[in-house]
């Protein structure tokens, strides 16, 4: 699940307009958590995140709606990514709402962990499957495909 450069394993976070701050609050109490993971977030989202927490390691993508969430998305087909927090918000309906379901479909294809909301988010951060340290219940076919 790791990129072989790196000892750390990575993580996504992507957040809908309505759901920044919520990320930016999630990523400030748990900074010291979060120090143990390399950092993807889409553009406004990771900004935000890097100028709130300077001492995570956050790579911005482009905005979702500009193929941030298919960067997402092909780190998770290459197995890169080790999980995925998407704050999503339920109420407003988004321009982008295709891209939106082909990444979370990616996310359930290659069995990622993924937190839609902040209450699963703090879960997942405690969870070793997270980190890489528990046993993937994938596929076999879906296995191959991260080696």
């Amino acid at each position: 699940m790791q990129d072989a450069d790196s000892p750390k394993p990575m993580l996504a976070l992507v957040a809908h307009d309505a759901r920044k701050d919520a990320m930016v609050d999630f990523a400030r109490r748990n900074a010291t958590k979060l120090a143990d993971y390399r950092l993807v977030a889409t553009g406004t989202t990771g900004g935000r995140i890097k100028e709130a927490c300077p001492q995570l390691d956050v790579t911005p993508l482009k905005s979702g709606p500009l193929g941030g969430d298919q960067q997402i998305g092909a780190l998770i087909a290459e197995g890169a990514l080790n999980g995925l927090f998407f704050f999503v918000d339920p109420l407003t309906p988004m321009p982008h709402d295709v891209d939106v379901k082909a990444l979370m479909r990616l996310a359930l294809v290659y069995d990622i962990p993924m937190a839609l909301n902040q209450a699963t988010a703090e879960i997942l951060l405690r969870s070793a499957r997270l980190s890489g340290l528990a046993t993937s219940s994938q596929t076999p076919e879906i296995s191959k495909l991260r080696q």
